[in-house]
């Protein structure tokens, strides 16, 4: 009661506020239009506008004044780094709040992974809200490190820094009334409900919308935004490393339906980060584009605040949080200083101060697997033709091809020249011995393999490569790794990472991770592949929720049958 009259005091002006911003052009979120004034803030908040008497002024002389961008959907683990790492990544690029779902480390490790992001989230200078995984695994397609009913679901449910149950990506069993779904969401007592329906329309997008799932991260066309939009939902606005959609949709934007539409990064690594941005990146590439920019800003801040039901985010206004942010034109949208709860964190793309050093890690080793042998990766000829999965550049979906099989002997393996590598993915936490192997175009691999302890969703084992021997040496190294990133040529390590944190996160720093990736590319692109992110390429090839063909521990999969299907074809 009593910090409440002093800030009732402060916003009258009759007691000194913290601080003075005068001289700022203020992004007026709910006006949509740029105020010229001063700005007061006492204990963290927007005291008010107009004339104040502070104990601090900073005169910013005509710079602009934003709320802080929020992500309103991300996946820190796909960063590569530990949270207090992605914040000193992305505030000094003005993010102040971020959503994250913890489903990759929840993938391996259940509610202890959960559990973890959310203690190494604290005393960091971002806001971390969490929406609790909804589909782990994703299916029982697929083997995992964790199982998350909704008994688990509800021992966090009633936490205040859960907002709600994330991307609901089984919406096979939404539609289909299937019970432990249904519990899933019930439990959630009216609180926000992600959606991920790709492709998803008509009467079973009704029936999907009807559960209370209010938005979706996954249209990539305008006729399917238009529908889910027209049907209520908000459209998360998607510009990840993989999956880049923001173009694509940003025509689709009016005056009239600005306000349902949110930027989020979904899986973005270290490089784009550091080389292109986070939300601000989003926002210069909407003004680019011809969206108005105070609609830009706001799609970046009060859209996902009202959202998800964050009422003191979002917007620079009498009793919002002192998150705010100075930039210097409409066109660079160059951030000069970030602002934290009115403290100023970060300036000229710096975080200030530091952030103090985390507590050890205190995590299980997550590779229980025993390395294999050459044996396990062989291919028996059972026929002619083959289902090989297509990637498609700049999206996670595939498509499915039927090819013919290059036989040597009695053995299928991969043919170079057509650019049909092997695919296989190694289940790594039940100690199972489950090896689902198939075959992939789109690396262009000349030689070597490449593997990954990153596979979503399930963040098994994951390799390509053009010979069985190379595609051997990189899963044994990944285990001996203990999780990482490995290139391997002529049975030789070229280059490879370590993640040791969940097999999924580097303890080191996000410049350290970066260059790590930066060189893995290289290495890659050395021994032919074409692809500027072939690592995460990789990643989602095992991800059995989006179409059409994907691999798992448990073999090819296909994705709008629902089931496991026999590589060769009949």
């Amino acid at each position: 009661m009593i910090n409440l009259e002093k800030r009732i005091k402060a916003a009258m002006g009759e007691i000194y506020a913290d601080l003075l911003i005068k001289n700022a052009q203020v992004i007026n979120v709910f006006s949509g239009e740029i105020q010229k004034t001063d700005v007061a803030v006492f204990q963290g908040m927007i005291a008010g506008f107009g004339r104040y008497k502070a104990k601090k002024t900073i005169d910013i002389r005509g710079m602009y004044l934003s709320p802080g961008l929020i992500d309103g959907h991300v996946h820190i683990e796909s960063s590569m780094v530990l949270p207090i790492e992605f914040a000193t990544g992305v505030a000094p690029l003005g993010t102040t709040t971020v959503v994250i779902d913890p489903h990759e480390i929840a993938n391996v490790f259940g509610l202890e992974g959960i559990k973890f992001m959310a203690e190494y989230s604290k005393n960091i200078p971002l806001d971390i809200f969490i929406m609790l995984p909804s589909c782990v695994p994703a299916t029982d397609m697929e083997t995992s490190g964790g199982r998350l009913g909704y008994h688990d679901l509800s021992t966090f449910a009633d936490k205040p820094w859960v907002l709600g149950l994330a991307e609901m990506m089984n919406y096979s069993g939404v539609i289909h009334r299937d019970n432990s779904v249904l519990k899933k969401i019930d439990i959630m007592k009216g609180k926000v409900i992600d959606g991920h329906a790709p492709g998803l329309s008509g009467k079973g997008l009704n029936a999907y919308i009807s559960a209370g799932i209010r938005s979706d991260h996954e249209c990539t066309t305008i006729e399917e935004a238009r529908e889910k939009l027209e049907k209520g939902m908000y459209i998360m606005l998607r510009e990840g490393t993989i999956a880049k959609n923001l173009k694509t949709l940003l025509p689709f934007i009016t005056t009239e339906n600005s306000r349902r539409f949110m930027f989020v990064t979904d899986d973005r690594n270290p490089v784009d980060i550091v080389n292109e941005g986070h939300i601000n990146f989003m926002v210069k590439t909407a003004i680019k584009w011809g969206i108005d920019p105070v609609t830009a800003v706001r799609m970046a801040t009060l859209n996902p605040a009202e959202y998800f039901r964050l009422n003191k985010f979002g917007a620079i206004a009498p009793g919002y949080n002192a998150d705010f942010i100075f930039f210097d034109n409409l066109k660079s949208f160059n951030i000069k200083k970030v602002f934290k709860r009115g403290r100023l964190v970060a300036e000229n793309g710096c975080l200030i101060p530091e952030i103090p050093s985390e507590n050890p890690i205190h995590l299980r080793c997550s590779m229980n697997v025993k390395p294999i042998s050459i044996d396990n990766l062989k291919i028996k000829v059972r026929g002619r033709l083959i289902k090989v999965i297509e990637i498609i550049s700049g999206q996670l979906i595939t498509r499915k091809k039927i090819e013919k099989a290059k036989i040597d002997g009695e053995i299928v393996v991969a043919d170079v020249d057509r650019d049909i590598l092997k695919v296989a993915v190694i289940e790594r936490h039940l100690s199972s011995g489950n090896i689902g192997i198939g075959f992939v175009e789109g690396f262009g691999l000349k030689k070597g393999a490449i593997a990954s302890s990153v596979s979503h969703d399930s963040h098994n084992i994951i390799t390509v490569g053009t010979s069985d021997r190379d595609m051997m040496c990189a899963v044994n190294e990944i285990i001996h790794l203990k999780g990482g990133q490995v290139v391997v040529s002529g049975e030789d390590i070229i280059e490879s990472f370590p993640l040791p944190v969940a097999g999924l996160m580097s303890d080191k720093s996000l410049n350290e991770v970066k260059d790590g990736v930066e060189r893995l590319n290289f290495a890659a692109k050395r021994l032919g592949c074409p692809l500027t992110n072939p690592f995460m390429s990789l990643s989602f090839l095992s991800l059995s929720v989006i179409p059409e063909l994907k691999i798992t521990d448990k073999g090819l999969i296909d994705v709008e049958k629902s089931k496991i299907v026999p590589l060769f074809e009949r």
